[in-house]
């Protein structure tokens, strides 16, 4: 079973929001989804996204494949940068308590 992060489509006609899900490849945009990890507003004025990222990075590490856009999304909120820190062992995913 080949996984990938995804969008899913909700919200009401022309006023989209979207659900970022774990989903296995063949099923379809709406379909049953693994698990939830975050959501992503492009309808408000300033573009709103959240996402958990103990969880994203978990399923990267278990070789799920990013869409363009969800690629894109967490580019724009550096978290590819931080999971290719954590590949190469120069910061941990715990949270360090000054």
């Amino acid at each position: 079973m080949s996984v990938k992060l995804r969008f899913k489509r909700m919200g009401r006609k022309k006023r989209p929001y979207y659900r970022l899900v774990a989903i296995d490849c063949k099923t379809r945009r709406d379909g049953r989804e693994i698990e939830r990890l975050g959501w992503y507003n492009p309808s408000s004025v300033d573009i709103q996204f959240k996402m958990n990222e103990n969880r994203v990075f978990h399923w990267l590490d278990n070789g799920a494949i990013p869409s363009v856009t969800v690629k894109n999304l967490l580019g724009r909120a550096g978290l590819n940068h931080k999971y290719h820190l954590i590949k190469l062992g120069k910061m941990s995913l715990t949270k360090k308590t000054p």
